[in-house]
């Protein structure tokens, strides 16, 4: 057994952490950068609180999913406005970018020199700026991750800028900053937590640390799902959404994810679909052709234990089977009503396509199984 964990230097969690930012931030510099969502009026309080701990801050709104030029355009502001940290408050799209441009204010050179698949790969040669991420949605646990996700809209795919370098040095989770999240949001983001707990617990790089994360979370993301999409102010269940995104971040983080994500990537960057979308509409589909070709290839592998050990913290039942697990998802994602593949503009036509860059994407890699070309065109087929 051989396995490594990194995360951020620091996780403060709990309703109300969020006051305690400015004082956080203090330690790190006088002048920060925020990135916030597209309605930076969210980061009111944030920059309230900056303030009064004797900062000043720019602002740097993200209008969608961030794109290279995204980042390109935060790091000259930054530059500009001298600044000595960037906090990203906001979803995954706000952690990302800001993720990225504080790694590109402290590294030289141009962003295609250190992304990969589109770029050169280069590895980061030196810490990023002070960074300090803070969610307001619980789902993509940017927070604790090592890469910023960033569409390539000339290239037609997201791609990863990826080192431990560019970790948090503080990361502030605070469930009251979810209260608000609309249901549908409230949903995409949610599911992406849970693909994010599935994945990593049946990959083949799941180690046991990352498991005891992904059980955890499980558990919690099994009984307030539901209740945080019909009643987005019960505290507990905002919290335990809270949880369950922070540790599906820790675990993909060090461990891997899996088709879902292979698939995510490519379509995330040919269609304008959001991240937390696209997971919740393949999640069902990955498991049920991974448990069918696990079975047909590999029905001795640890991957069908462990398929069947998340089924029973999804269901509640210590008896349950791994189709019980899938029977869950598959429930559970009608109730939230996730929306189809084919409600984003994706045609039968741009299957081959997907296929072949989601074949060779990163989290692909972690898959409890390698899925053939014809097997991953039937997970689009069902998700259509």
């Amino acid at each position: 057994m051989k396995f490594e964990f990194a995360t951020a230097t620091r996780i403060v969690f709990g309703a109300g952490a969020v006051n305690d930012a400015g004082a956080i931030a203090g330690d790190f510099g006088r002048r920060a950068l925020v990135v916030t969502g597209r309605d930076a009026t969210r980061a009111e309080r944030l920059l309230a609180n900056l303030k009064s701990a004797g900062m000043s801050a720019a602002t740097f709104p993200v209008m969608g999913e961030p794109e290279l030029a995204t980042v390109e355009q935060g790091t000259k502001l930054a530059k500009a406005e001298r600044c000595e940290l960037v906090i990203g408050f906001g979803g995954g799209s706000a952690i990302d970018t800001a993720k990225a441009i504080a790694a590109m204010l402290a590294n030289g050179g141009e962003l295609l020199d250190y992304v990969e698949i589109i770029g050169r790969g280069k590895p980061l040669a030196k810490p990023s700026t002070p960074f300090i991420a803070i969610p307001t949605t619980a789902g993509t646990g940017a927070e604790v991750t090592r890469n910023a996700v960033l569409a390539s809209p000339e290239h037609k795919v997201k791609v990863s800028l990826r080192s431990p370098l560019m970790l948090a040095r503080v990361a502030v989770v605070d469930p009251e900053l979810t209260y608000d999240l609309p249901p549908a949001l409230t949903a995409s983001t949610g599911l992406d937590a849970l693909t994010q707990l599935i994945e990593p617990f049946v990959c083949n790089r799941a180690n046991p640390l990352t498991d005891g994360l992904c059980v955890e979370g499980l558990r919690r993301a099994a009984r307030s799902l539901r209740i945080a999409f019909s009643k987005g102010q019960d505290k507990d269940a905002r919290e335990d959404m809270a949880v369950a995104s922070l540790f599906g971040g820790l675990a993909l983080s060090n461990a891997g994810l899996g088709a879902v994500h292979g698939f995510a990537g490519p379509i995330g960057g040919s269609f304008p679909a959001p991240h937390g979308a696209i997971c919740a509409a393949l999640l069902p589909h990955v498991m049920a052709m991974n448990l069918r070709a696990l079975r047909q290839r590999d029905p001795d592998g640890p991957a069908l234990y462990r398929y069947e050990e998340a089924a029973r913290w999804l269901a509640g039942d210590m008896k349950a089977k791994a189709d019980d697990g899938l029977k869950w998802v598959r429930a559970l994602v009608l109730d939230l009503k996730v929306p189809r593949l084919g409600s984003f503009g994706i045609q039968r036509e741009h299957f081959p396509g997907l296929v072949a860059k989601a074949a060779n994407a990163s989290s692909m890699k972690a898959n409890p199984i390698v899925l053939t070309p014809e097997e991953l065109t039937e997970i689009l087929e069902q998700a259509l």
